[in-house]
């Protein structure tokens, strides 16, 4: 079930279901009801014994004697100052409940609120109002499981939370740092730890990725096997080196350039760390080994298995063990409990091992002696149970594979600008410096206006924002460097590394075949070709849903800080002749509706956009 929807003689909700989070689509059944509208009131009750609550605004009317108020809210409650979108994603726990929310059925009553002729917002009317009843919690289904990462460093919520000058990723070069020390202090100059701000910003991600963890830790008949590219997550190592010195761990870890100290370097890399503890601790069967095929050994995957037995879980996805891929970047996981798929990832591992093993890497020699094998010219997939239609592939691939599929995403991509409602939804690190079929389709798909798009990119290759009455998409940067935000928002922090690191790609929601294509593969043509990646094409609408709500929020949160990012210094004027920069569409006032077609009444502007999390 992906989604909720209720509705009376006017005015209907439609509540999607994510991860740990909803998101909420009001909708008028006629122009008339939305005359004189100032926004929506939404009260949400929690399951057990938790008390209901409005939800909160970040923004406020300047003078809110003037409009009818609920005397027991404060002004930024919804209450007094409802929300002015035509959508809304409620993340729980965020200012209600603390870090540690209910789980269950919520109950949201959403009520439009009104203008009266000379412009006061009139009282609470309950009669108008709209209840639904949404599950919430942790997204899983059937044998699949999903985690997210948080991803909004820079924000209002991380600074309320833990300071504007709290850093993620500490000073100490030392690669298993006890996480329990003080990091900074918040905004009311109480210490907050390391350990806090990870548990915060992992959030379902990091819950995943130490579930499996620790079932292994915990369980002696099970054992472990990694492949990893970034690794220096302190408490990811610490049970990786415990796993090591009871035989029970086997590990493939990058040994790219970046990941192995270089001459004249002051301290050594995190991954060359861990390999020396590593080999310090081990007891065989325990073993590391160092390779990267042609390029990266890119993947990022865990695989449990019985001592002396089959392989039972995989998780998988394009969160790195690392302190940014986990606690800055905005990243996925997959878990599944699944014998079939488990089984494809360990003989993917076993020959890899054996690849990077035998042979000298980065190579061509090692890119061949896996591209070649049926494990990457042949897709897996999945077979009847409680997995979700999918088909996985493997790299790094041949030529002629690479075009296969990459240009299969792309014919799927443009497969929805011919289909009466379709939409494309994405969150991909980078758009540009690779012939990708799939970059070249979604920089272009902005200017499609039989589609409604929506995407992000730490690289893209412009920035393009919805034009009221036009219907074109919306193309965001996830970078947008230093920002100067106004009252009554908390100026942010710009963050270390990338803030997009995702790779997905949503097509078809609500339609006849949702599928969301993830994993660990940049979707470039030279990391298809020359790293060790996979790469997931799953066919199933709450899965989907739950993707496309994570993308809608980092295209909003991003949306708004980039119109507030700080001016570049200007470049030198190019001589005469010399190409211009690229040109960005005009300036975007709300998210487009999914007909593309703008709001038929819009609520008189009282707030700006407000920034998410």
């Amino acid at each position: 079930m992906s989604f909720v929807t209720e509705s009376n003689n006017a005015f209907s909700v439609k509540a999607y279901i994510g991860d740990k989070k909803t998101l909420l689509a009001f909708n008028f059944l006629s122009q008339d009801n939305a005359k004189n509208l100032a926004g929506f009131t939404v009260f949400c009750q929690p399951p057990g014994q938790v008390p209901g609550y409005y939800l909160q605004n970040d923004l406020r009317f300047e003078d809110p004697s003037k409009h009818k108020q609920v005397a027991s809210e404060t002004p930024n409650s919804t209450a007094n100052a409802p929300i002015q979108k035509y959508r809304w994603t409620h993340y729980t726990g965020t200012a209600h409940q603390g870090v540690s929310p209910a789980f269950g059925d919520y109950t949201y009553t959403v009520t439009p609120r009104y203008f009266d002729s000379s412009g006061s917002m009139q009282a609470l009317d309950g009669s108008l109002s709209v209840s639904l009843k949404v599950p919430v919690g942790p997204f899983s289904k059937g044998s699949v499981a999903l985690g997210f990462t948080r991803g909004y460093m820079q924000s209002g919520a991380y600074v309320h939370h833990f300071g504007s000058q709290t850093p993620v990723v500490p000073k100490t070069k030392q690669l298993d740092f006890d996480t329990t020390t003080q990091a900074g202090t918040d905004n009311n100059n109480q210490p907050v730890t390391f350990a806090q701000i990870y548990n915060w910003m992992g959030e379902t991600a990091r819950e995943q990725v130490f579930d499996v963890l620790n079932k292994v830790l915990n369980d002696s008949s099970l054992t472990l096997k990694v492949f990893a590219y970034d690794l220096n997550e302190p408490d990811v190592v610490k049970i990786l080196l415990t796993l090591a010195e009871q035989g029970r761990v086997r590990v493939i870890l990058d040994n790219a350039s970046l990941h192995v100290t270089q001459k004249g370097a002051k301290a050594k890399t995190p991954e060359d760390q861990f390999t020396d503890l590593f080999n310090q601790r081990k007891k065989a069967p325990s073993d590391i080994v160092r390779g990267s095929f042609a390029r990266y050994s890119h993947d990022k995957v865990f695989i449990v298995s019985r001592s002396g037995g089959s392989a039972i879980q995989v998780l998988t996805g394009s969160t790195n063990f690392s302190l940014t891929g986990l606690y800055v970047n905005a990243n996925h996981v997959l878990v599944f409990q699944d014998a079939n798929v488990a089984g494809q990832y360990d003989e993917v591992f076993e020959k890899s091992w054996q690849v990077l093993s035998s042979t000298k890497s980065p190579s061509k020699a090692a890119g061949n002696a896996f591209s070649n094998t049926n494990l990457a010219t042949q897709p897996y997939n999945s077979q009847a149970g409680f997995v979700p239609k999918m088909a996985i592939t493997f790299s790094p691939h041949t030529s002629a594979d690479v075009d296969k599929v990459l240009g299969g995403i792309s014919d799927r991509i443009m497969q929805e600008t011919h289909s009466a409602k379709g939409n494309v939804l994405f969150a991909v690190m980078q758009l540009t410096g690779s012939p990708s079929p799939v970059y070249k389709t979604l920089g272009d798909l902005h200017a499609t206006q039989s589609v409604y798009s929506y995407g992000i990119s730490d690289q893209p290759a412009g920035i393009f924002l919805y034009a009221p009455g036009q219907a074109t998409g919306v193309q965001v940067t996830g970078k947008p460097g230093q920002v100067t935000l106004p009252p009554p928002f908390d100026q942010v922090p710009s963050p270390p590394g990338h803030e997009i690191h995702d790779k997905f790609v949503v097509c078809g929601l609500n339609g006849n075949d949702p599928v969301v294509y993830c994993g660990s593969s940049n979707l470039a043509s030279g990391g298809e070709a020359e790293n060790g990646d996979n790469l997931l094409a799953v066919h199933d609408a709450d899965v989907a849903t739950v993707f496309a709500i994570d993308a809608l929020g980092l295209v909003d949160h991003y949306n708004f800080l980039d119109r507030l990012a700080n001016p570049k210094k200007a470049a030198p004027k190019k001589k005469a002749g010399a190409a211009s920069g690229v040109k960005t569409a005009p300036p975007k006032s709300k998210a487009p509706s999914k007909s593309k077609a703008p709001p038929k009444k819009k609520a008189p502007p009282k707030k700006k956009a407000r920034s998410k999390k």
